[in-house]
């Protein structure tokens, strides 16, 4: 079966996945690669394609889709398919970029948890029973990850470029999947990528924000799966 290379978001790590690999690991290889160590999508790719397989099935949420986008852009003949998850292809947003540096500047200053807690985490998330819960583990994520990876993955997003174009010319299965309350990349940015994208399907989970693979760890499982059966 086609090797499943993961990407996390913003701060997470491979726990980001943890049901969907326990789901699918046992069918296939299943891999996250950190996304983590520089501070360019164009590198934080290239990083990625050095140390996947041949040829794989890529999924990624939220900026971990932004590098799958970046990875398909480079080495399209790579990706069987293509899972992206609560993501934009834009460009920054200006009132977006115009945050990153006093965010980065508080991280400098040891203040990473305090930016993690006001200003990121509390939109990602959907309110429900394990909200609490979840907010808890995305803390324990990003405190592991540290202030470095921070500053990196800040300065790859603000300065990212647009991907419509690659969109428009990967031709592979793909899904555009998010949760119905996210408000961070809201389902108007997965309905324009499932417009852009030639070969793809578009699912909406309700009861999601940011995180469905948490939040709703089964819907997305299913939904994973029904992409992966099409490659």
């Amino acid at each position: 079966m086609t090797p499943l290379v993961f990407l996390p978001g913003m701060m997470c790590d491979a726990r980001l996945f943890a049901p969907q690999i326990a789901a699918f690991s046992a069918q296939r290889t299943v891999s996250v690669a950190p996304i983590g160590h520089h501070q360019t999508m164009a590198a934080l790719a290239e990083e990625v394609l050095a140390h996947a397989p041949p040829r794989f099935a890529l999924a990624g949420l939220s900026m971990g889709g932004i590098v799958a986008m970046e990875i398909a852009r480079q080495a399209p003949e790579r990706v069987a398919g293509l899972a992206l998850m609560d993501t934009n292809p834009l460009a920054e947003a200006d009132a977006v970029k115009a945050r990153r540096g006093p965010q980065i500047e508080a991280v400098k200053r040891g203040e990473l948890r305090r930016v993690m807690r006001e200003e990121m985490k509390p939109n990602y998330l959907t309110d429900g029973p394990n909200k609490g819960a979840i907010l808890d583990f995305c803390m324990d994520m990003a405190t592991a990850l540290g202030d470095q990876v921070f500053i990196n993955q800040s300065i790859a997003l603000r300065d990212r470029p647009d991907q419509s174009q690659t969109l428009k010319s990967f031709t592979g299965p793909a899904l555009a999947l998010c949760g119905e309350d996210d408000s961070l990349c809201p389902v108007a940015r997965h309905e324009l990528m499932h417009d852009l994208l030639p070969n793809s399907t578009l699912k909406v989970l309700p009861n999601a924000g940011h995180l469905p693979t948490l939040e709703q760890p089964d819907a997305t499982t299913a939904a994973l799966k029904t992409w992966l059966e099409t490659l």
